[in-house]
C-alpha cells in the first residue's frame, strides 16, 4: 500500500548544455577536475594581492629617484572626475587614477590606469579653488587647487591651461598649496614686478585693447604686480625711463610696434649709463642695461617680436614674460663724432629709411594703407644714396673650445682694433646693418637670416645701384625661400663696426632736387632704426655690443617652425 511504502522522491531538474549528441556532456577526468579546483585557488589566494595593485598602482617598486624626484607630498584629488593618487616633488607633478577592483579578477583594468605628468618648470600659478556667492569677495567653500600651466601648441604658439585638483579638506588643500607656492617661488628670472609702456596710438590703436584684455589678466593670475604708463606722445616713454628707479622692477614690458619698442629699448640702456655715470654723448664700453625687456607685439610689421617668439602672439610674448625665459641679445650703437644717437638692433639706410619718412608723413592714413602707399611711391622714385662705407671685417680668432663665448667676443673685439679697416664707395640702393635676423611675416626668413641674437657681429647688406626691375626680384626673394642675396648687385658682410658717409649730391637738376625730401634738402638724410625714424647728416658710427641687454623670448633657432625654411643658406 501507499501508506506503508517509502515515501515518494520528485527526481531534481539539471539544465545541461547539450552536447555534440544532444545529451549530457562527457564526465571530466578526475585528475583534471583537481587540476582546475588548484588554479581557482590560486587565483583566490592571489586576489588580495592583485587588489592592492589596482588600488595603489604607484606603490610598485620604483627606480632609485633622481635629485628633485624625492616624493614631496602624497594624497587623493579628484582630478576630471576621478580619484587619482597625486604624487608632488620638487621636479614633477604625477597621478594616476585609482581603480576599483574588478569582480572577476579581470587584470585588464590595470593597463587603464596611465600615469599622468607635469613638469613643474612649466607650472606659472597656484590658487585656491573656492565657490562663492553673487557679490562675495573673500572667503567661500574651499573646494580643492587649480594649477595654471604653461602649453606649447602649433607654430611656436604658447596658451595657458588650468589643472583642476578637487578635495575639501582645508588642511589637506592648506599643505599642498604651501609647498606648490614655495617650488613655484624658487625659480629664477620670474618677475614679479614690472614696468609697463602701452603706446595706444601703434598700428590700429589697438594696444590698449591688447593689453587690458590679454595681457593684464595673465600678469594678475601669475601675482606680478604692474606700473602702467599710456605714452601720450612721442618721447613719452624715455623721459619717464630717465626719472624711472628701476631697482624696483623686476622687468621693463613694452605693448605696441617697432618704433615703441625701440624707444624703450633705447631708454632703458640709456638709463643704465646714467645710473653707471657714463658720459652719454661718449660711450665705447656701454654698460648692461639692469633688467630685461619684454615685447608684446601691437604694431604693424613687429620685428623684434617675430624674431622672439617666432609668431605675431600676444599671449605667447606674455607667457614668455611670465615663465622668465631670458635670451641675451646683442645691441648697436649709432653715433657721430660728437655724441651717441641711439641704441638700436638694426638700421637702414636708403630705400627703407625713405620709405620710413614717407610713411610718417601720411600718419592720417589707416597703416596698411600708409605702408603700401610708401612702398609703391618710394619704389616708383627710386633713386640711390651715394656714399661712403667703412667697415671693420669681423676676425674669429682660433680659441679653446671650452673657452666663454663672454671671453672670446672680448678678444674679438680686441683684435679688431688692430685689423684694417675697409672702404667702399659708391651709389646704393639700400644698406642693412642688422645685429639680429630681423623676422617678420614678410621675411620669414629673416632680413639679415646670417646673424643670431647674440654672436657679437653684425650683418651689413649692401644693395648697389641696378634697375628697378632686378631691385624688385631682390625685395620678393625676402618671402620665399630662396636666397635673397644672390645678385650680383647684392654684397653682404660679417662685421663689427661701420660707418656711413653721405656724400651730397651736385649738378643735380630741378627735377631731381623735388625728389629729395625736406630732410635731404636740409641736409638731413633719413635712417631707420628699429622702425623708428632718426635723421643725421653727418657720418654715423655704428658698433655693435655683445649681449648687452636681455630680452624676454627664446633663440629663434630652438623653434619649430620659424627657421624651417632657411636651410638654403
Amino acid at each position: 500500500m501507499l501508506g506503508s511504502a517509502a515515501p515518494f522522491l520528485r527526481p531534481q531538474r539539471r539544465a545541461w548544455p547539450e552536447g555534440p549528441a544532444g545529451g549530457r556532456p562527457p564526465r571530466e577526468p578526475r585528475a583534471q577536475a583537481v587540476a582546475v579546483g588548484a588554479a581557482r585557488a590560486r587565483s583566490s589566494a592571489a586576489a588580495p594581492e592583485e587588489r592592492r595593485r589596482r588600488v595603489a598602482p604607484l606603490a610598485a617598486a620604483a627606480p632609485p629617484a633622481e635629485a628633485g624626484e624625492e616624493p614631496l607630498l602624497r594624497g587623493i584629488f579628484e582630478i576630471s572626475k576621478r580619484s587619482c593618487d597625486v604624487v608632488l616633488s620638487a621636479r614633477r607633478l604625477r597621478w594616476s587614477p585609482i581603480l576599483p577592483e574588478s569582480p572577476t579578477g579581470d587584470s585588464s583594468m590595470v593597463l587603464q590606469a596611465q600615469e599622468e605628468i607635469i613638469e613643474m618648470k612649466d607650472v606659472f600659478s597656484v590658487k585656491l579653488k573656492r565657490r562663492r556667492f553673487v557679490g562675495q569677495k573673500k572667503g567661500g567653500t574651499l573646494l580643492g587647487i587649480t594649477i595654471f600651466k604653461c602649453l606649447n601648441k602649433e607654430e611656436n604658439k604658447l596658451t595657458d591651461c588650468a589643472i583642476h585638483l578637487n578635495n575639501l579638506s582645508e588642511d589637506h588643500c592648506h599643505s599642498w598649496f604651501r609647498h606648490l607656492k614655495e617650488i613655484l617661488n624658487g625659480f629664477q628670472n620670474r618677475p614679479k614686478s614690472l614696468k609697463v609702456f602701452v603706446n595706444p596710438s601703434s598700428h590700429k590703436r589697438e594696444a590698449t585693447h591688447v593689453y587690458y584684455e590679454q595681457v593684464a589678466p595673465l600678469f594678475k593670475l601669475a601675482d606680478i604686480k604692474t606700473d602702467v604708463t599710456v605714452t601720450e606722445y612721442e618721447g613719452h616713454a624715455l623721459s619717464v625711463l630717465k626719472e624711472c628707479e628701476l631697482q624696483a622692477f623686476d622687468g621693463v614690458v613694452c605693448v605696441g610696434g617697432d618704433g615703441s619698442v625701440s624707444e624703450v629699448a633705447h631708454g632703458l640702456l640709456l638709463k643704465a649709463q646714467i645710473d653707471a655715470g657714463k658720459d652719454t654723448d661718449y660711450i665705447p664700453t656701454p654698460v648692461r642695461a639692469p633688467v630685461p625687456l619684454g615685447v608684446i607685439p601691437a604694431g604693424t610689421t613687429n620685428i623684434l617680436a617675430y624674431t622672439l617668439y617666432g609668431i605675431k602672439h600676444a599671449v605667447t610674448a606674455t607667457l614668455h614674460i611670465v615663465m622668465g625665459h631670458i635670451q641675451p641679445v646683442d645691441v648697436c650703437t649709432f653715433s657721430t663724432a660728437s655724441k651717441l644717437l641711439r641704441f638700436g638692433f638694426s638700421a637702414m639706410f636708403g630705400f627703407g629709411a625713405r620709405t620710413l619718412a614717407l610713411a610718417e608723413k601720411h600718419r592720417w592714413m589707416p597703416s596698411n594703407q600708409r605702408k603700401d602707399f610708401a612702398f609703391i611711391k618710394t619704389l616708383a622714385d627710386l633713386k640711390p644714396e651715394e656714399c661712403e662705407l667703412s667697415f671693420l671685417p669681423l676676425q674669429i680668432p682660433q680659441e679653446d673650445s671650452h673657452e666663454s663665448d663672454r671671453k672670446k667676443k672680448e678678444k674679438i673685439k680686441k683684435k679688431g682694433s688692430k685689423d684694417q679697416w675697409h672702404k667702399i664707395q659708391g651709389h646704393f640702393l639700400n644698406v642693412s646693418i642688422m645685429a639680429i635676423p630681423c623676422l617678420c611675416s614678410m621675411a620669414p626668413r629673416g632680413l639679415a637670416p646670417n646673424t643670431r641674437l647674440n654672436n657679437g657681429s653684425m650683418a651689413l647688406i649692401v644693395v648697389q645701384n641696378t634697375s628697378r626691375t632686378e631691385f624688385i626680384k631682390h625685395l620678393k626673394r625676402y618671402a620665399s625661400v630662396k636666397n635673397q642675396f644672390n645678385f650680383p648687385f647684392v654684397e653682404t658682410y660679417t662685421v663689427q663696426e661701420v660707418k656711413v658717409q653721405p656724400r651730397l649730391k651736385s649738378g643735380l637738376d630741378a627735377k631731381e632736387n623735388t625728389y629729395l625730401n625736406a630732410a635731404s634738402a636740409e641736409g638731413n638724410y633719413p635712417w631707420n632704426i628699429d622702425g623708428d625714424l632718426m635723421k643725421e647728416a653727418s657720418e654715423v658710427h655704428v658698433r655693435v655690443h655683445p649681449q648687452l641687454i636681455n630680452l624676454y623670448g627664446v633663440n629663434t633657432d630652438d623653434l619649430e617652425s620659424s627657421q624651417a625654411s632657411c636651410n638654403c643658406i
